[in-house]
Order: structure tokens, then C-alpha cells, then sequence
């Protein structure tokens, strides 16, 4: 199983929500910004860990609004979780940057295209340390906002920071090499 199968579960073991609840949940809480998951994903996950037995839907009728499922973790499903937080816990960390790629093959490009590439790289960096700051600034009064959610945008800030830093000394070091 996957990290989105935590997710998830993760979120039902709180409460029983619709798919729909839970990708607005995912949506406003950013986790789509620190874990590869989709809208799509969360839809097509919701019915696969239903047909594990892992979740259970019930069907509910609000009103004038149409049918939908609202899902629960099942015993099962609690079970599973708690595996899931244990192996994945115990996993070594991996960092996928996307921008390692770019890295890795800056010496296949001109001076000025090395140039470019590591200023739109240090532009990213600085925009996700803003956004990061602006996100923290705004929830940290919020009383909704778990303390674990407001340490993975901490997290999240100190890697922006680190980027950053790294990313003027790579520059740095160019320069001395007289690569740029």
C-alpha cells in the first residue's frame, strides 16, 4: 500500500466523510503539495480500499441533494492504519526534488543556460518560502489547524530554507569555478 492509502485512512480514522469531503480535506489542508496525491487518486482509492473491506460506505440523502456515500473505517481499516503508520515510520527518508534532474545535467547546457536554469530554480525556492511563511503566519491562530499539520509546514519552511541557502552556494561555487 501507498502513502495515499494513509492519507486517507488517516482521515477516516477522524471522521466519516464523503470522497468528495475528504479531497476538499486534502485540498485545504495542502497535502497535495507535500504528497503525490490527485483528486482522481482519492476518488479511485476510496473504492479500492472499500472493496479491501477496509472502509465501509454508507449511503445518506440530505435534503434535495442527491445520494452519496459517507465512509468509515472499518476494524479492518483501523488495523491497517496503524500498520500503515509503522511501516511507513520505519522506512529510510527519501527526498525526490524534481529539480535534481535539472542539476545533474547543467553541463550539457550553455554558461547562460546554466544561469537561467539555477535563477528559475532560486526563484521557485523563494516563492515556496513565501507561500510557506504567508500559510504559516495564517494558521498559526487558527484554533481548526492540528499541531502536526502546522509541523509539516514548519518541516516544509526549513526545507524551503535549506534550498535556498544551497542553491547561493552552488551559485557560489560556479563562480569561483568559472562556470558562470
Amino acid at each position: 500500500m501507498a502513502t495515499i492509502d494513509l492519507i486517507v485512512l488517516g482521515i477516516l480514522k477522524r471522521e466519516s466523510l464523503s470522497a468528495y469531503d475528504i479531497q476538499k480535506l486534502v485540498e485545504y489542508r495542502n497535502i497535495s503539495k507535500w504528497v503525490k496525491i490527485s483528486t482522481p487518486s482519492i476518488y479511485k482509492k476510496v473504492i479500492q480500499l472499500e472493496e479491501k473491506g477496509l472502509i465501509k460506505g454508507n449511503i445518506v440523502k440530505e435534503g434535495k441533494m442527491p445520494e452519496k456515500a459517507i465512509y468509515s473505517l472499518t476494524d479492518t481499516g483501523e488495523k491497517e492504519f496503524e500498520k500503515l503508520m509503522n511501516e511507513i515510520a520505519s522506512q529510510p527518508i527519501h527526498f525526490f526534488l524534481d529539480f535534481n534532474a535539472v542539476i545533474v545535467n547543467l553541463s550539457s547546457l550553455s554558461p547562460e543556460g546554466q544561469k537561467s536554469c539555477l535563477k528559475e530554480i532560486e526563484d521557485n525556492a523563494k516563492s515556496l518560502k513565501t507561500y510557506l511563511e504567508e500559510n504559516i503566519r495564517e494558521k498559526e491562530s487558527a484554533p481548526d489547524i492540528p499541531e502536526t499539520g502546522m509541523e509539516v509546514l514548519r518541516q516544509q519552511y526549513m526545507l524551503a530554507q535549506s534550498i535556498e541557502t544551497w542553491i547561493v552556494s552552488l551559485k557560489d561555487k560556479r563562480k569561483l569555478e568559472g562556470n558562470e
